[in-house]
């Protein structure tokens, strides 16, 4: 059994510290992964990589990008980066996120987030998997 643990997003009431806190502490534990979320305000991005700077083997996961939030490219961009500076840790989790956040946040009709769904998860993989190779070589 694999463990995870998750730090949430900004505005649960964590400071920046106390997610790098946990998530050094769940590396010392022996965790495979910690996993931060996008919400009002706070993009999941920026805490992956605030995680990957402080700690050495722990998955850094994304649950979730916001599809909405970022074309199909600069997420793969996004993920792949974040791959790249921490070694192969980046778990990528993608969603549509909901009609509050898709439609009064970021201003994209619900269908057409979805219709995007497939189109990102095929870049960000195909990404992703070219700087494994370019690191492997």
């Amino acid at each position: 059994m694999k463990l995870g643990v998750s730090v949430g997003y900004w505005g649960l009431g964590l400071t920046a510290a106390d997610q790098l806190d946990i998530a050094q502490t769940a590396e010392s534990l022996g965790y495979d992964s910690v996993w931060t979320a996008e919400a009002y305000g706070s993009d999941a991005a920026t805490v992956l990589a605030w995680l990957a700077a402080g700690t050495t083997k722990i998955k850094l996961g994304a649950g979730i990008f916001q599809i909405p939030a970022r074309s199909p490219a600069m997420t793969a961009m996004t993920a792949a980066t974040i791959d790249n500076l921490s070694g192969g840790r980046m778990l990528l989790g993608l969603g549509t996120s909901g009609p509050q956040v898709s439609e009064g946040f970021h201003g994209c009709a619900r269908r057409s987030t979805a219709r995007r769904s497939s189109s990102t998860a095929r870049r960000s993989t195909c990404r992703c998997r070219m700087v494994r190779a370019k690191r492997s070589s």
